[in-house]
């Protein structure tokens, strides 16, 4: 058999870069059986059929990470995507994002698009705030390149997942970083100030300087179920720090005394938005355990 992964799957068909060429397999029918679904990214295994040279896919080799949505496998690196401006970052949803990478272990960088819209001033605030929490800060304009340089050295020789709302400019940098990409890209609807969806489907491709990345349909909403309240500090990163000097074994940041969390966020070692985001999302965990 032939190794391989698949960087691309539509209508049930996937499609197996080896080192034969790209082929295109079904998956066997044991799958369906034991309820296993393959994913782009997956390295498998493939017999090819030597008279069309089509294939199917046999075996799925040991994944090192799982999303699930966007249904991907094997990604070691995040990139979170929102235009500073038109449409206007959504700081709930972001941290939604970056809970979901901590989570799967990823390696996240933040990237904020469409700099050219707005005051540097502004910027410097926001970026501040994820620097602050331990992230990896990028700000990018697609229209003029500033920082797209300092974006390829965050791609090279990762499996990267690009990940954001529609409408932010994912196409647009992948676009900038490896031109012969050739995404399609869309414009904001004047109506709802929000993305038209242009990637259809996640599809992995090879960089030029090294790694792959994985371009994604967007979406704009993110449920915890993968997650809970027992955990959710565990996964903001400035506020695990500082949970280590709590006096309670515990402690949830929320209403116990002698909180080290909340004294940091007092005293501007974390920031308020991070803070109260936490809490929304203590929030929504505790009414889903109630239903």
């Amino acid at each position: 058999m032939t190794e391989g992964m698949i960087i691309k799957g539509i209508g049930g068909f996937y499609y197996v870069k080896t080192d034969k060429g790209v082929i295109e397999c079904r998956a066997r029918g044991l799958f369906r059986k034991k309820k296993i679904t393959p994913l782009v990214g997956d390295r498998v295994k493939i017999r090819i059929l030597e008279n069309d040279m089509t294939g199917y896919v046999e075996e799925i080799l040991d994944r090192d990470s799982v999303l699930v949505r966007p249904a991907v496998a094997n990604v070691n690196h995040a990139l979170i995507v929102f235009a500073i401006k038109n449409p206007d970052p959504n700081i709930w949803l972001l941290d939604k994002f970056l809970l979901l990478a901590e989570y799967q272990g990823l390696d996240a960088t933040i990237c904020f698009n469409k700099i050219d819209l707005i005051d540097g001033e502004d910027i410097e605030k926001l970026k501040e705030v994820y620097q602050n929490a331990g992230y990896t800060v990028v700000c990018t304009s697609n229209k003029t390149g500033e920082g797209i340089d300092r974006l390829r050295e965050r791609l090279k020789d990762s499996i990267t997942v690009f990940a954001g709302p529609s409408g932010v400019g994912k196409s647009s940098l992948l676009n900038r970083v490896q031109p012969n990409l050739e995404l399609q890209t869309g414009e904001i609807s004047k109506k709802t100030k929000r993305g038209k969806h242009t990637t259809r489907h996640a599809e992995f491709m090879e960089l030029n300087i090294g790694g792959w990345v994985v371009d994604t349909p967007g979406f704009s909403s993110l449920d915890l179920n993968f997650i809970n309240e027992e955990e959710l500090s565990h996964y903001f990163k400035e506020i695990a720090h500082f949970s280590q000097g709590c006096k309670f074994t515990g402690c949830r940041h929320d209403k116990e005394p002698d909180c080290a969390v909340k004294e940091a966020v007092r005293s501007g070692e974390i920031s308020e938005i991070r803070y109260k985001n936490y809490l929304r999302f203590l929030e929504e965990l505790k009414q889903k355990r109630r239903f």
